[in-house]
C-alpha cells in the first residue's frame, strides 16, 4: 500500500489538495492511512473523465466487459485474507465477519461478469422468431457511487461491478472513515486492463466531493448508501437535473441482506440491469430507486 493513498482520474494516480487520516477505531494512535482529499475542481475532473470515456466502453463486447470484472473478482478471492485484516483494522469489526465480506466482493464481481454474458446471450437470443422479444436498452452513462463506511468492500463491489457489467463508466467515493478499504478496492480495478477514464476514485468528504458528484450534470446516476435523511438530501439534488438516484438506506444493509443477494441471482441481476441501463434512445429521468 502506498505511502499515502492517491486519488485515481483518468487513469493516472494523483495526489489531493489535502490530506486526511484514517485511523483503527480500537486503537488509539493505529493510523491505517494518510489518503489523499480531492477538492471540486478534481471531483470535476473525474467526473468528465468518465463522461468522455462512456462511449467506448458502452460500445466494448460484453466479452471484453465480463474479462475485466473476472480478473477483479478473481484477485480480490485470492486476496481476501489480506482484505479482511485491512477491514478489521480500519473498521474495529472482528475478522471473521471482514473475511466474509471480502469473499462476498469477490464473489459479485464474479456474479456479474457471468450475468453480462446472460443477458448478452438473452438479448442476441430475441432476435429468434421463437424468442422472447427483449427491450433494447443502453448504459445510463458515467455513474457515481458513494459508499458508507459500512461494508466498505461489499456494498461498493454491488455498486461497481454491475455499474461496469453493464457498459456505465464510474466515479467512486468511498467513506473518508474506509478510505484505506476502498483505495485497495480501487487498486485492483485500476490494473483490471480497464481504458483511462471508465473507472475512477476520489476520496474526500461527502459535504465536498459528494455534493459536487451529485450536482454535476456530466453524472447521469447516483448510488448513494448512508442515512435515509442524507439519502433524501441526495434524492432532491439529483432530481432537480433528472438524474437516476438509487438509495440503499443503513443500517438495514446487513451481511445477511449482502449474502442473500448473491443467492438471489436473477433478480438480484434484473434489479441491476433496470437502474444501470435504461432503454435505447432515452434519457434518464428522476426515478428513484430504493434497494
Amino acid at each position: 500500500m502506498q505511502a499515502t493513498l492517491k486519488l485515481f482520474i483518468n487513469g493516472r494516480w494523483e495526489t489531493g489538495v489535502t490530506l486526511g487520516v484514517s485511523e483503527n477505531p480500537k486503537l488509539q494512535g493505529d493510523v491505517v492511512a494518510e489518503f489523499a482529499r480531492a477538492d471540486a475542481i478534481q471531483t470535476e475532473a473525474a467526473a468528465r473523465a468518465a463522461d468522455q470515456a462512456r462511449r467506448s466502453w458502452a460500445d466494448s463486447e460484453p466479452q471484453r466487459r465480463a474479462d475485466v470484472l473476472s480478473t477483479i473478482a478473481a484477485e480480490l478471492l485470492v486476496r481476501q485474507d489480506e482484505l479482511a485484516r485491512l477491514m478489521a483494522r480500519e473498521e474495529g469489526r472482528p475478522v471473521e465477519e471482514t473475511q466474509a465480506e471480502a469473499a462476498r466482493a469477490g464473489q459479485l464481481f464474479r456474479f456479474f461478469a457471468d450475468e453480462v454474458l446472460r443477458q448478452a446471450g438473452g438479448e442476441r437470443a430475441a432476435g429468434k422468431p421463437s424468442a422472447r422479444a427483449v427491450a433494447a436498452r443502453t448504459p445510463v452513462g458515467a455513474v457515481a457511487l458513494i459508499a458508507p463506511s459500512q461494508f466498505p468492500l461489499a456494498i461498493p463491489a454491488e455498486q461497481i461491478a454491475p455499474a461496469l457489467a453493464f457498459g456505465n463508466t464510474v466515479v467512486f467515493k468511498p467513506a473518508e472513515r474506509a478510505s484505506a478499504c476502498g483505495w485497495a478496492l480501487a487498486e485492483i480495478i485500476s490494473r483490471a486492463g480497464l481504458p483511462a477514464g471508465v473507472f475512477n476514485l476520489v476520496m474526500g468528504s461527502g459535504r465536498l466531493v459528494g455534493q459536487t458528484l451529485v450536482d454535476s450534470p456530466l453524472i447521469a446516476a447516483v448510488c448513494f448508501a448512508g442515512s435515509a435523511a442524507i439519502g433524501e438530501g441526495v434524492r432532491q439534488r439529483a432530481a432537480t437535473r433528472r438524474a437516476k438516484v438509487q438509495l440503499l438506506p443503513l443500517p438495514m444493509r446487513q451481511a445477511t441482506g449482502l449474502q442473500a443477494s448473491i443467492a438471489g441471482g436473477r433478480a438480484l441481476g434484473r434489479r441491476a440491469a433496470e437502474f444501470f441501463t435504461i432503454p435505447a434512445a432515452t434519457r434518464p429521468a428522476a426515478t428513484v430507486s430504493r434497494a
